[in-house]
Protein backbone atom coordinates (compact mmCIF):
# COMPACT_ATOMS: atom_id res chain seq x y z
CA UNK A 1 0.00 0.00 0.00
CA UNK A 2 2.74 2.59 1.08
CA UNK A 3 4.50 1.62 -2.54
CA UNK A 4 1.56 2.39 -4.49
CA UNK A 5 1.12 5.58 -2.20
CA UNK A 6 4.13 6.44 -3.14
CA UNK A 7 4.58 5.92 -7.09
CA UNK A 8 1.23 8.23 -6.49
CA UNK A 9 2.76 10.52 -5.18
CA UNK A 10 5.79 10.66 -7.46
CA UNK A 11 3.06 10.27 -10.55
CA UNK A 12 1.68 13.59 -9.53
CA UNK A 13 4.77 15.17 -8.30
CA UNK A 14 6.02 15.10 -12.00
CA UNK A 15 2.97 16.90 -12.61
CA UNK A 16 4.91 20.03 -11.41
CA UNK A 17 8.24 20.35 -12.59
CA UNK A 18 8.72 23.79 -10.96
CA UNK A 19 7.88 22.45 -7.70
CA UNK A 20 10.86 22.15 -6.77
CA UNK A 21 12.80 25.22 -7.25
CA UNK A 22 9.66 27.25 -5.84
CA UNK A 23 9.74 25.19 -2.16
CA UNK A 24 13.65 26.16 -2.53
CA UNK A 25 12.81 29.92 -2.95
CA UNK A 26 10.29 29.57 -0.31
CA UNK A 27 12.51 28.25 1.79
CA UNK A 28 9.92 25.61 2.71
CA UNK A 29 11.61 23.00 4.91
CA UNK A 30 10.37 20.10 2.74
CA UNK A 31 10.90 17.91 -0.59
CA UNK A 32 8.46 18.13 -3.88
CA UNK A 33 7.11 14.73 -2.74
CA UNK A 34 6.55 15.34 0.73
CA UNK A 35 5.06 18.72 0.04
CA UNK A 36 2.61 16.57 -2.55
CA UNK A 37 1.79 13.80 0.30
CA UNK A 38 1.08 16.45 2.78
CA UNK A 39 -1.52 17.97 0.73
CA UNK A 40 -3.10 14.84 -0.53
CA UNK A 41 -3.34 14.02 3.35
CA UNK A 42 -5.30 17.06 4.21
CA UNK A 43 -7.12 17.94 0.99
CA UNK A 44 -9.01 14.04 0.60
CA UNK A 45 -9.88 14.36 4.28
CA UNK A 46 -11.30 17.97 4.31
CA UNK A 47 -13.26 17.28 0.50
CA UNK A 48 -14.66 13.77 1.60
CA UNK A 49 -15.80 16.24 4.56
CA UNK A 50 -17.73 18.41 2.17
CA UNK A 51 -19.10 15.94 0.46
CA UNK A 52 -21.00 14.39 2.88
CA UNK A 53 -22.36 18.06 3.59
CA UNK A 54 -23.38 18.52 0.16
CA UNK A 55 -25.18 14.83 0.38
CA UNK A 56 -27.41 15.65 2.70
CA UNK A 57 -27.84 19.31 0.97
CA UNK A 58 -28.57 17.65 -2.66
CA UNK A 59 -30.91 14.99 -1.29
CA UNK A 60 -33.33 17.74 0.71
CA UNK A 61 -33.38 19.42 -2.16
CA UNK A 62 -33.52 16.73 -4.90
CA UNK A 63 -30.42 16.95 -6.85
CA UNK A 64 -29.32 14.26 -9.16
CA UNK A 65 -26.84 11.81 -7.46
CA UNK A 66 -24.00 12.42 -10.21
CA UNK A 67 -23.53 15.78 -8.46
CA UNK A 68 -21.51 14.28 -5.68
CA UNK A 69 -18.67 12.77 -7.02
CA UNK A 70 -18.33 15.62 -9.21
CA UNK A 71 -18.48 18.05 -5.83
CA UNK A 72 -16.08 15.84 -4.65
CA UNK A 73 -13.38 16.43 -7.43
CA UNK A 74 -14.28 20.28 -7.63
CA UNK A 75 -13.69 20.58 -3.98
CA UNK A 76 -10.41 18.32 -3.60
CA UNK A 77 -9.03 20.10 -6.72
CA UNK A 78 -9.78 23.46 -5.15
CA UNK A 79 -8.05 22.36 -1.72
CA UNK A 80 -4.94 20.30 -3.58
CA UNK A 81 -4.42 23.88 -5.52
CA UNK A 82 -4.55 26.16 -2.32
CA UNK A 83 -1.56 24.76 -1.13
CA UNK A 84 0.55 25.51 -4.24
CA UNK A 85 -1.49 29.36 -3.81
CA UNK A 86 0.27 30.01 -0.23
CA UNK A 87 3.57 28.57 -1.90
CA UNK A 88 3.47 30.96 -4.65
CA UNK A 89 1.89 33.71 -1.63
CA UNK A 90 5.26 32.98 0.19
CA UNK A 91 7.00 33.53 -2.62
CA UNK A 92 5.76 36.57 -3.47
CA UNK A 93 5.96 38.20 0.07
CA UNK A 94 9.66 37.68 0.36
CA UNK A 95 10.08 39.48 -3.24
CA UNK A 96 8.52 42.28 -1.80
CA UNK A 97 10.41 42.05 1.24
CA UNK A 98 13.29 42.16 -1.20
CA UNK A 99 12.12 44.70 -3.40
CA UNK A 100 11.46 47.03 -0.98
CA UNK A 101 14.70 47.60 0.62
CA UNK A 102 16.80 45.94 -2.98
CA UNK A 103 17.88 50.02 -3.97
CA UNK A 104 19.39 50.92 -0.19
CA UNK A 105 21.29 47.63 -0.24
CA UNK A 106 22.70 48.28 -3.32
CA UNK A 107 24.09 51.59 -2.46
CA UNK A 108 25.10 50.05 0.98
CA UNK A 109 27.34 47.89 -0.47
CA UNK A 110 28.46 50.22 -3.09
CA UNK A 111 29.47 52.81 -0.40
CA UNK A 112 31.60 49.73 1.07
CA UNK A 113 33.07 48.80 -2.29
CA UNK A 114 34.00 52.60 -2.77
CA UNK A 115 35.36 53.01 0.33
CA UNK A 116 37.92 50.26 -0.48
CA UNK A 117 36.22 47.16 1.51
CA UNK A 118 36.74 43.71 -0.69
CA UNK A 119 33.51 42.52 -1.55
CA UNK A 120 33.00 39.85 0.33
CA UNK A 121 33.88 41.98 3.49
CA UNK A 122 31.43 44.38 2.28
CA UNK A 123 28.67 41.42 1.78
CA UNK A 124 29.73 40.30 5.96
CA UNK A 125 29.12 43.89 7.14
CA UNK A 126 25.61 44.08 5.11
CA UNK A 127 24.39 41.49 7.34
CA UNK A 128 24.95 43.60 10.16
CA UNK A 129 23.07 45.85 8.78
CA UNK A 130 19.17 46.88 9.37
CA UNK A 131 16.69 45.48 7.30
CA UNK A 132 15.04 42.72 6.07
CA UNK A 133 16.91 42.26 3.48
CA UNK A 134 20.06 42.00 5.12
CA UNK A 135 18.97 37.93 5.96
CA UNK A 136 19.27 37.33 1.84
CA UNK A 137 22.76 38.53 2.10
CA UNK A 138 23.54 36.16 4.92
CA UNK A 139 22.23 33.38 3.07
CA UNK A 140 25.32 34.45 0.34
CA UNK A 141 27.64 34.93 3.23
CA UNK A 142 26.55 31.35 4.51
CA UNK A 143 26.88 29.65 0.94
CA UNK A 144 30.32 31.10 0.82
CA UNK A 145 31.24 29.93 4.47
CA UNK A 146 30.41 26.45 3.64
CA UNK A 147 33.29 26.80 0.88
CA UNK A 148 31.55 28.04 -2.07
CA UNK A 149 33.39 30.43 -4.20
CA UNK A 150 31.81 33.65 -4.31
CA UNK A 151 31.10 33.27 -8.14
CA UNK A 152 29.04 30.01 -7.49
CA UNK A 153 27.42 31.41 -4.10
CA UNK A 154 26.18 34.22 -6.24
CA UNK A 155 25.42 32.18 -9.22
CA UNK A 156 22.76 29.86 -6.83
CA UNK A 157 21.40 33.42 -5.45
CA UNK A 158 20.68 34.48 -8.71
CA UNK A 159 18.93 31.21 -9.67
CA UNK A 160 16.51 31.16 -6.18
CA UNK A 161 16.00 34.83 -5.93
CA UNK A 162 12.26 35.78 -5.85
CA UNK A 163 13.12 39.32 -6.79
CA UNK A 164 13.92 40.40 -10.19
CA UNK A 165 15.54 43.03 -9.05
CA UNK A 166 17.78 42.20 -6.76
CA UNK A 167 18.83 39.11 -9.12
CA UNK A 168 20.12 41.58 -11.45
CA UNK A 169 22.21 43.19 -8.89
CA UNK A 170 23.51 39.99 -8.04
CA UNK A 171 24.14 39.25 -11.77
CA UNK A 172 26.10 42.34 -12.61
CA UNK A 173 28.17 41.47 -9.75
CA UNK A 174 28.75 38.11 -10.64
CA UNK A 175 29.43 38.87 -14.35
CA UNK A 176 31.91 41.41 -13.73
CA UNK A 177 34.01 39.12 -11.06
CA UNK A 178 34.13 36.71 -13.84
CA UNK A 179 35.51 38.95 -16.20
CA UNK A 180 38.32 40.39 -13.60
CA UNK A 181 36.81 43.99 -13.54
CA UNK A 182 35.60 46.46 -11.05
CA UNK A 183 32.58 45.22 -9.24
CA UNK A 184 32.07 49.26 -8.46
CA UNK A 185 30.94 50.61 -12.68
CA UNK A 186 28.28 47.87 -13.01
CA UNK A 187 26.71 48.10 -9.93
CA UNK A 188 26.50 51.91 -10.32
CA UNK A 189 25.16 51.26 -13.79
CA UNK A 190 22.57 48.62 -12.34
CA UNK A 191 21.39 50.95 -9.56
CA UNK A 192 20.79 53.49 -11.13
CA UNK A 193 18.11 51.49 -13.89
CA UNK A 194 16.39 50.03 -10.43
CA UNK A 195 15.98 53.91 -9.66
CA UNK A 196 14.45 54.83 -12.86
CA UNK A 197 12.62 51.23 -12.64
CA UNK A 198 10.84 52.09 -9.16
CA UNK A 199 10.02 55.97 -10.38
CA UNK A 200 8.27 54.31 -13.21
CA UNK A 201 6.15 52.37 -11.20
CA UNK A 202 5.41 55.03 -8.62
CA UNK A 203 4.00 56.97 -11.34
CA UNK A 204 2.12 54.10 -12.94
CA UNK A 205 0.84 53.51 -9.44
CA UNK A 206 0.03 56.90 -9.09
CA UNK A 207 -2.22 57.17 -12.57
CA UNK A 208 -4.00 53.96 -11.51
CA UNK A 209 -4.75 55.20 -7.95
CA UNK A 210 -6.72 58.59 -9.58
CA UNK A 211 -8.55 56.09 -11.76
CA UNK A 212 -9.95 53.64 -8.90
CA UNK A 213 -10.20 56.75 -6.24
CA UNK A 214 -13.33 57.64 -9.33
CA UNK A 215 -14.93 54.49 -9.12
CA UNK A 216 -14.55 54.05 -5.40
CA UNK A 217 -15.86 57.48 -4.45
CA UNK A 218 -19.11 56.34 -7.16
CA UNK A 219 -19.60 52.68 -5.45
CA UNK A 220 -19.11 53.78 -1.94
CA UNK A 221 -20.43 57.62 -1.61
CA UNK A 222 -22.36 58.37 -4.35
CA UNK A 223 -24.35 55.05 -5.25
CA UNK A 224 -24.81 53.92 -1.57
CA UNK A 225 -26.15 57.39 -0.57
CA UNK A 226 -28.32 58.71 -3.67
CA UNK A 227 -29.58 55.48 -3.82
CA UNK A 228 -30.62 55.06 -0.61
CA UNK A 229 -32.37 58.17 -1.06
CA UNK A 230 -34.11 57.33 -4.05
CA UNK A 231 -34.94 53.68 -2.50
CA UNK A 232 -36.99 55.18 0.67
CA UNK A 233 -38.70 57.53 -1.73
CA UNK A 234 -39.79 55.06 -4.25
CA UNK A 235 -40.51 52.44 -1.28
CA UNK A 236 -43.05 54.87 0.53
CA UNK A 237 -45.62 55.52 -2.69
CA UNK A 238 -45.88 51.48 -2.90
CA UNK A 239 -46.64 51.17 0.72
CA UNK A 240 -43.36 49.36 1.83
CA UNK A 241 -41.99 49.70 5.19
CA UNK A 242 -38.35 50.13 5.50
CA UNK A 243 -37.00 47.87 8.29
CA UNK A 244 -34.01 48.12 10.65
CA UNK A 245 -32.51 45.09 8.83
CA UNK A 246 -32.84 46.68 5.53
CA UNK A 247 -30.22 49.20 6.58
CA UNK A 248 -28.10 46.47 8.01
CA UNK A 249 -28.20 44.42 4.79
CA UNK A 250 -26.95 47.91 2.73
CA UNK A 251 -24.38 48.63 5.76
CA UNK A 252 -23.02 45.06 5.31
CA UNK A 253 -22.86 45.75 1.23
CA UNK A 254 -20.99 48.85 1.84
CA UNK A 255 -18.31 47.48 4.21
CA UNK A 256 -17.82 44.90 1.78
CA UNK A 257 -17.09 47.27 -1.46
CA UNK A 258 -14.68 48.88 1.38
CA UNK A 259 -12.64 45.61 2.07
CA UNK A 260 -12.88 44.86 -1.54
CA UNK A 261 -11.29 48.64 -2.42
CA UNK A 262 -8.80 48.46 0.58
CA UNK A 263 -7.44 45.40 -0.67
CA UNK A 264 -7.04 46.39 -4.13
CA UNK A 265 -5.01 49.45 -3.29
CA UNK A 266 -2.98 47.02 -1.12
CA UNK A 267 -2.33 44.79 -3.81
CA UNK A 268 -1.53 47.99 -6.50
CA UNK A 269 0.85 49.64 -4.30
CA UNK A 270 4.28 48.74 -5.36
CA UNK A 271 7.18 47.07 -3.39
CA UNK A 272 9.00 50.79 -2.92
CA UNK A 273 9.79 52.51 0.07
CA UNK A 274 8.75 56.11 -0.48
Amino acid sequence: MREIINKLVQRITSFYPHLKKDIRISHADTTPNEFIHKNLKSSIPFSLGLTILFFFVADKAGLPMFFIPLFFIIMFLILFNFAFLKLKGIINKRKNEIDKEVLFLGQYLLIKLYSGKPLLNALIDLTNSQGVASKYIKEIVDDISTGNSIENALQSAIAYSPSDKFRKILFHINNALKLGIDVTGPLSSVLEEITKEQETEVKRYGKKVNSIIIFYMLAAVVIPSIGMTILIVILSFVSFSVKFYHFLAVLFFILIIEFLFMSVFKSMRPAVNI
